[in-house]
């Protein structure tokens, strides 16, 4: 774990070195303006080692419009915690989840040995960013993060995912392809490409290396072993860093409970 901490730090300062002063492109809130600040941002990508191959597709990108729509409409994140319980179906994720724990009982043995998570909260997650594998997204990765940093609402925060985007693809680790969900998440619990870069094990398409990819997250952001995660205790603040959304967070908190056998 202490080697794979060391890697993830060295990765985040050659982020932290890439981005430095490097948002100078002009953002944008349409399709009009995003063809001329493609070539502003390879300009300042290329300067900080970008791959000509790796800027080349990002070039080829085109202005994700879907992703935009689904930016401005994420409306179930102001929902009640019962009324956004029944709408991401948390009485099935529950239900498979336990199944889950109890045929994956090793994998998940092995992750808790390894970092101090158990099986509920990750299950939880799991459930609620894909169906449990079945819903990644069909959007392009690179277009999507492209668009967003391009895009004025939030240019800094996706500059520094784009940048960690073009360093996963000069690396081999992602495709140009990859395909992900509307802002550009990827693999089984949705890992954006920072998070990719600090804490990532393995190809996240695969369910076992995105199940420890997420414990070694929660672990970074002061999972304490054997304390609880419930709102109000030491666990909670690391599930609070998955998702910046407060019923998103109780939400994980309670079927991570229910997983695992915390009662109803």
């Amino acid at each position: 774990m202490n080697k794979q901490l060391t890697v993830a730090f060295a990765a985040l300062a050659t982020l932290a070195s890439l981005c430095t002063h490097a948002h100078a492109a002009t953002c944008g809130n349409s399709a009009a303006g995003y063809a001329a600040w493609k070539q502003e941002f390879a300009g300042e990508a290329r300067a900080k080692g970008i791959s000509a191959g790796t800027i080349q597709a990002l070039m080829a990108t085109n202005y994700a419009q879907a992703t935009i729509n689904a930016d401005r409409g994420q409306r179930s994140f102001n929902l009640s915690l019962d009324a956004f319980l029944a709408k991401r179906g948390a009485t099935t994720i529950v239900a498979k989840g336990r199944q889950l724990k109890n045929s994956q009982a090793a994998l998940f043995a092995s992750i808790r040995e390894r970092t101090g998570v158990p099986p509920g909260p990750l299950i939880a997650i799991w459930g609620m960013e894909t169906g449990f594998g079945t819903q990644r997204g069909n959007q392009n990765m690179l277009a999507s993060i492209a668009t967003l940093s391009y895009d004025c609402r939030r240019s800094a925060y996706f500059t520094e995912h784009l940048y960690a985007a073009l360093q996963l693809i000069d690396r081999g680790a992602l495709s140009p392809s990859q395909r992900g969900s509307m802002h550009g998440e990827v693999g089984q619990t949705q890992f954006m490409p920072k998070a990719i870069l600090a804490y990532g094990t393995g190809n996240l398409e695969n369910a076992a290396n995105a199940l420890m990819s997420t414990a070694n997250f929660l672990r970074a952001h002061g999972w304490k072993a054997g304390a609880g995660y419930q709102p109000g205790e030491p666990n909670f603040a690391a599930i609070q860093a998955w998702n910046a959304a407060g019923v998103y967070q109780k939400a994980i908190a309670l079927m991570g409970r229910q997983i695992d056998g915390g009662g109803e």
